[in-house]
């Protein structure tokens, strides 16, 4: 519910902080004052049009924020969306705030946070309901009617049993769809997927193959110079010349001396012994030489089946992924695509089998869920027609209309049919409407508007309070055409509704007023020279005056007469 209210620099409003409880929530007035200035500050909050006209002259900007308490079933709703938007700061509250600028510019802000108008308006519906001369009329709106009907007729469960088979026949034919697609081109795919699978298989690509051959054609392409460099390096170290013994013999000679010296002195004992570990690893080189000499290969037949196969590979990779590792990836892949392919036609006509049979069962399911409505459509329009009498519109007839709409895919019917569906079922609802004697049902949009509508609206939302999860209700000059006996009905109602939601009402007549748990008097002032609004909570002596005003010229009677329909109205709210 909506718990505080500011507006600052808006229209004649130069700054008001109000703070609201539950109940019913009267706001009074002379014509002009500024009641529906403050209804605008309000539509403009919850996504309503910003127009620069509300800014107050010689400001730069018209500020709104509220306060909103989540206590109803709009808590869970209101917190998805601030959870899902990243804006949670109270699990138990939420503050919305907009601002015009002058120059044109607004901004909306959910919890402190700059957000879309569009969000805005998403949170503002599920928050509060506006009836009268503003638009924000969520029961005009044919969209919201199947929703309202089916917490009305608490079709939860058949619901939830039907949306379950809906959503399993989804999964089904978007399976089906995909088989279809890829059977459709078949016999191209196969062929493609084929070859490549066949292209990757028989080249038995191994992970790592392709640098170890770039090692091996390095060496056959090399194996001339890679001997003739081995060989000097042999010749060097074991092999010498008459000008220049071999490098074993003449670190021999040095090691032999070493050894003398050592046994000598016995600190050069060290030397000795690297001397001896560098004759022994000359010697592990001469036997890695002999070796690797043995190894060299000239054999052209060799090189040329190793570039070839590195040839296959780079091609391989160009084609099908830019390694080995993806190369094979893609075989597997395309090898599994094939095996989907060729066996689609017997899947398919499973699913084909398994679809009909949950086509059944959905048609049964939207069959029942469609039945609850249509019955509790009934008792719902005898209730409305039984609050609209009670509110002078005795001659008003209230209907609800059920279309459906014919699917060659749709649910079959037992008379042979098929009819569309979604995830809430067969029907397209819309509350229909007959004010007048003589006229036919007709679309709540197009019904009239202002006073005559928020009497219509308040019919519904007494039938419907249960069913409609908006916490807070506005109805602006809900008494407009309507007499003081038809007024104190009408505030027993709004009364009787504000014990379920917080309603607010703009209203003229005192017999609607003295239900109010909450009485706020608007007043226009005039402050040097500016015009300014100003608001106050009434209560005991200053409310029953302001009742008596009401009423007529303060005097005796007026007074007596305010103090009457206090009691009349407590007295009817008790019995």
């Amino acid at each position: 519910m909506l718990t505080e209210l500011h507006i600052q620099n808006f229209a004649i409003i130069d700054k008001l902080d109000l703070r609201f409880d539950s109940g019913l929530i009267i706001l009074t007035g002379e014509t002009g004052a500024g009641k529906s200035i403050i209804l605008d500050a309000v539509v403009m909050l919850i996504g309503g049009k910003a127009d620069t006209t509300f800014v107050r002259t010689d400001s730069d900007a018209a500020f709104v924020e509220a306060v909103f308490q989540l206590t109803g079933p709009e808590k869970e709703a209101v917190n998805f969306i601030l959870n899902r938007e990243e804006l949670m700061d109270d699990p138990n509250y939420v503050t919305l705030m907009r601002e015009v600028r002058k120059e044109g510019r607004s901004v909306a802000r959910i919890n402190g946070r700059t957000v879309n108008v569009g969000l805005l308006k998403e949170l503002g519906a599920l928050l509060i309901d506006i009836h009268g001369q503003a638009e924000h009329l969520s029961l005009l709106d044919p969209r919201a009617h199947l929703g309202l009907l089916d917490r009305y007729a608490e079709v939860d469960q058949p619901l939830g049993s039907y949306r379950q088979t809906y959503q399993s026949l989804m999964n089904l034919r978007r399976e089906l769809a995909d088989l279809r697609k890829a059977q459709s081109d078949s016999d191209r795919r196969i062929e493609m997927l084929t070859y490549q699978a066949e292209e990757i298989e028989s080249a038995r690509l191994k992970p790592g193959e392709d640098d170890e051959l770039r090692k091996e054609r390095d060496r056959l392409a090399n194996a001339e110079s890679l001997a003739q460099n081995a060989q000097e390096a042999l010749a060097v170290l074991d092999e010498g010349s008459p000008e220049m013994p071999a490098a074993t013999d003449l670190v021999g000679q040095a090691a032999q001396a070493l050894a003398a010296l050592a046994k000598i002195d016995a600190g050069q004992a060290e030397l000795a012994d690297q001397a001896e570990l560098l004759l022994d690893t000359i010697s592990d080189i001469i036997h890695s030489l002999r070796d690797y000499l043995e190894e060299i290969e000239f054999n052209p037949k060799r090189l040329e089946a190793v570039e070839e196969r590195l040839d296959l590979i780079h091609s391989l990779t160009r084609k099908y992924g830019g390694n080995i590792p993806a190369v094979i990836a893609y075989g597997a892949d395309a090898r599994k695509q094939l095996e989907t392919i060729t066996g689609a036609a017997e899947r398919i006509a499973d699913l084909e089998m398994q679809e009909a049979k949950l086509l059944e069962k959905l048609a049964k399911q939207g069959a029942a869920l469609s039945e609850k409505r249509k019955s509790a459509a009934i008792t719902m329009g005898k209730g409305i027609e039984t609050e609209l009498g009670d509110l002078k519109m005795q001659s008003a007839r209230f209907g609800v209309d059920f279309q459906t709409k014919p699917d060659l895919n749709g649910a079959p019917m037992p008379d042979g049919t098929r009819i569309a569906f979604d995830q809430n079922g067969f029907d397209r609802v819309e509350f229909l409407i007959a004010p007048n004697p003589g006229e036919g049902l007709k679309p709540l949009a197009k019904i009239a508007s202002g006073g005559e509508t928020s009497r219509l609206m308040l019919g519904l939302k007494n039938v419907m309070a249960r069913a409609d999860e908006v916490p807070s209700l506005i109805f602006d000059e809900i008494d407009q055409g309507i007499g003081g006996r038809v007024g104190m009905v009408v505030g027993h109602k709004l009364w009787n509704l504000s014990r379920t939601h917080q309603v607010f009402c703009v209203t003229h007549l005192p017999q609607l007023a003295v239900f109010g748990d909450q009485h706020y008097q608007v007043q226009k002032l005039v402050d040097n020279g500016r015009t300014l609004t100003r608001v106050e909570n009434l209560d005991g002596e200053s409310r029953l005056l302001e009742l008596s005003q009401m009423l007529g010229e303060v005097g005796e009677g007026t007074l007596r007469s305010a103090h009457e329909l206090l009691q009349i109205a407590r007295q009817t709210i008790k019995s």
